[in-house]
C-alpha cells in the first residue's frame, strides 16, 4: 500500500482524546475539525513549574536525492517509546508547499510511521504558513505605501522581500511598480520562499505573543540616505502583523498512526534558514511528556548545528541525546557509487561513504559534547552483511547503534532504539556551543566552517565584507550566525560529496535579521527561493471524483 492508503486505512482518535493523553484540559484546546487542534499558549502558565522531560534531537548524515527518512525515524522513535510504556511526544516542523509540490510530494513520514491527518498536514493544515506569508507581504505593502505618500522616513534602500510558500525561481528577482502611476517608484525586488522568511524565523524563536510583536517591530526593512536602519516599528506595522499571526503562534496538536501525540509548529528549511520547529512547541512538549522527540532539518552540519547554536542558546534548552540517521544507500552514494547502482552489494563504496557518518558523529559527540546514537533506517533493499558492517564499525568505535524498521513495522520496529535512548539520556554530557556570541561575525562563521564542516578556511566576497562591517557598526555583531549552504555536502559545492580534498567555504552575501536575532551568511550557489525540479511532484498530485487526494506520499 502507498503511504496515503496506509493513513486512510488507520482509524484516528479524536483530537480531544489525544489531548487527554497529555493531561491537557479541554479549555486549552481549539479544535480544527476532528483530528487537528491548536493549543493555547496560556497552557504554559499552568505548566511552568512542571519538570522538563528528556529532549531527543533527531538529525542525519548529509541527505541525498534518495531520501534518508529522518522524519520517519523520528515518528518511529516516538511510537517506540509508547510501545515500551513511556510517555512520549513529537515536536516537528510543518511541511512547506514548496517541497510538497516540488521534490518530496509530502513530509509527514512514511509507511506505518506517519503523522496524521497526512493530507491536511501536507497542504494548508491550520493555515500557519499562509498567515506568515500574509504578515510578510503586509509589511511589503506598508513599505511601498509609505514611499508612495511622500517617504517621510527617507527610505533609500529597501532590503525587505516579499514571499510565497511555493518553489518559483522566476520570482528570485523582479521589477515592481511598473504601472506608470504618479508617485509610484519602480524598483528591483524579489521573493523568498515563506519558510526562509524572517517572519518564519521570528515566530519559531518567539516565547509568546508579546515577544513576537517586539521581534516583528525590530525587523530592519531598509536604510535611509544616511545608511541608518529603518525598522518595521517605524512604520507602525508590527501590531497589524501580530494580529495576522495571533493564531499561527499557537502550536498544532495532531497524532501518529499509533496515536502518539505530535505537536507540529513552524517550518524553516535548514539549508536556507535555521531549520527547527518553534521554541514554544518544543518547550511545551517537554512539559507535557517524559520524552520529547524533535527533528532538525537536513544533515547535522546544518539543522543540528543551528538547533544547538541558535535555538538552544535562545531557548535555554539542550538535548539529552542526539540520533544520527543513516541509510545504506545514502552512505554508498557518499562513497561515490552511482544512484542506479546503489542497490548492488558494494562494501568498498559503503566503506568510502562512512567518512560522512564519522564526521557527523565527531561533531555531535566531540564538538558539541552530546550523547549520540546512530539509527540505521532500514530499507527492504538493504543487504544484510552491509548492515552488519556498520553495526560492527559503530561497536568498535564505542558508538551506540540501532536498526530501525519503523516504515515496515511501526513503533514495534523502533523498540530497540527507544530502550537504548532511555539509558543514553541518563548519561552525563558536556554541552558546548561552536562559538561565543562575543566573537566577531567573521570568527563565528569561520568556527562553524572549520569545526563543523571541516573546511580549511573561509573566503568572503567584497560585498559580504562590506555588509559585515555595516552590521557590526550598527551594534549587531554579537548575534549568532545562520549559514545558508547546500545540504548535500559538508562543502558549499553540492557535487563535492566525498570532500576528499581540502576545501574552503565562500561567503558571497550577508543578511542581517535583526528581528529574528541572527545574521544569515549565504555561501556558494544557495538560493532563498528554490526552483521546481524538471518533473515536479505536482504532476502526480490529483483529486478523484470522490474527493480523495492522490499522489501525496
Amino acid at each position: 500500500m502507498t503511504d496515503i492508503e496506509i493513513a486512510r486505512n488507520t482509524k484516528l482518535n479524536k483530537i480531544n482524546d489525544i489531548a487527554q493523553k497529555l493531561d491537557i484540559n479541554e479549555e486549552y484546546i481549539e479544535c480544527y475539525g476532528k483530528y487537528k487542534a491548536k493549543i493555547s499558549n496560556s497552557l504554559f502558565e499552568e505548566l511552568k513549574d512542571k519538570k522538563d522531560g528528556k529532549l531527543i534531537l533527531v538529525t542525519a548524515i548529509n541527505p541525498t536525492p534518495l531520501g534518508e527518512g529522518k522524519t520517519t525515524v523520528s515518528i518511529a522513535i516516538a511510537d517506540g517509546f509508547s510501545k515500551i510504556g513511556k510517555k512520549s511526544i513529537l515536536a516537528l516542523r510543518e511541511p512547506s508547499l514548496g517541497p510538497v509540490f516540488g521534490i518530496k510530494g509530502g513530509a509527514t513520514g512514511g509507511g506505518h510511521v506517519q503523522v496524521a491527518p497526512m493530507e491536511d498536514i501536507n497542504l494548508h493544515f491550520t493555515g500557519d504558513i499562509h498567515a506568515m506569508t500574509a504578515a510578510n507581504n503586509l509589511l511589503s505593502s506598508i513599505i511601498d505605501n509609505h514611499i508612495y505618500f511622500g517617504n517621510e522616513l527617507d527610505i533609500k534602500e529597501v532590503t525587505w522581500k516579499r514571499c510565497v510558500d511555493l518553489n518559483d525561481r522566476q520570482l528570485r528577482k523582479v521589477q515592481t511598480g511598473l504601472s506608470g502611476e504618479k508617485n509610484i517608484v519602480p524598483r528591483e525586488d524579489g521573493f523568498d520562499i515563506t519558510v526562509a522568511s524572517e517572519i518564519m524565523a521570528i515566530l519559531c524563536l518567539s516565547k509568546d505573543i508579546e515577544d513576537l510583536k517586539e521581534k516583528l517591530g525590530n525587523i530592519i526593512i531598509g536604510y535611509n540616505s544616511n545608511k541608518k536602519p529603518i525598522y518595521a516599528k517605524d512604520l507602525k506595522a508590527e501590531g497589524a502583523m501580530t494580529v495576522l499571526l495571533k493564531d499561527a503562534i499557537k502550536p498544532n496538536l495532531v497524532q501518529t498512526l499509533e496515536h502518539t501525540p505530535a505537536i507540529l509548529h513552524g517550518g524553516p528549511f535548514a539549508n536556507i534558514a535555521h531549520g527547527c520547529n518553534s521554541i514554544i512547541a518544543t518547550k511545551m512538549a517537554m512539559k507535557l511528556a517524559d520524552y520529547t522527540i524533535t527533528e532538525a532539518g537536513f544533515g547535522a552540519d546544518l539543522g543540528a548545528e543551528k538547533f544547538l547554536d541558535i535555538k538552544c542558546r535562545k531557548a535555554g534548552i539542550k538535548p539529552n541525546a542526539v540520533v544520527i540517521v543513516a541509510t545504506i544507500k545514502a552512505l554508498k552514494y557518499h562513497g561515490g557509487i552511482e544512484k542506479d547502482k546503489i542497490q548492488e552489494e558494494n562494501l568498498d563504496g559503503l566503506k568510502n561513504g562512512m567518512s560522512n557518518l564519522y564526521k557527523h558523529i565527531e561533531n555531535i559527540k566531540d564538538k558539541f559534547g552530546l550523547n549520540v546514537i546512530v539509527a540505521i533506517n532500514r530499507y527492504s533493499t538493504d543487504i544484510e552483511n552491509e548492515i552488519e558492517y556498520i553495526q560492527e564499525e559503530m561497536k568498535n568505535k564505542g558508538i551506540e547503534v540501532s536498526l530501525v524498521e519503523g516504515w515496515a513495522k511501526g513503533g514495534e520496529g523502533a523498540v530497540d532504539i527507544a530502550q537504548k535512548l532511555v539509558s543514553l539520556t541518563e548519561k552525563q554530557e558536556d554541552f558546548k556551543f561552536t562559538y561565543d556570541l562575543q566573537d566577531d561575525i567573521k570568527t563565528k562563521i569561520e568556527k562553524v566552517a572549520r569545526e563543523i564542516y571541516g573546511a580549511i578556511g573561509v573566503e568572503f566576497s567584497e560585498e559580504a565584507q562590506k555588509e559585515i562591517d555595516r552590521i557590526e557598526s550598527l551594534g549587531f555583531g554579537n548575534l549568532p550566525v545562520c549559514i545558508a549552504k547546500t545540504q548535500y555536502s559538508f562543502s558549499d559545492d553540492a557535487k563535492n560529496l566525498e570532500c576528499k580534498e581540502p576545501f574552503k567555504i565562500t561567503i558571497r552575501d550577508i543578511n542581517l535579521k535583526a528581528g529574528a536575532g541572527f545574521v544569515v551568511a549565504i555561501s556558494g550557489k544557495i538560493m532563498t527561493m528554490p526552483g521546481l525540479p524538471r518533473v515536479p511532484a505536482a504532476e502526480n498530485i490529483d483529486i478523484d471524483r470522490n474527493g480523495d487526494i492522490v499522489g501525496i506520499f
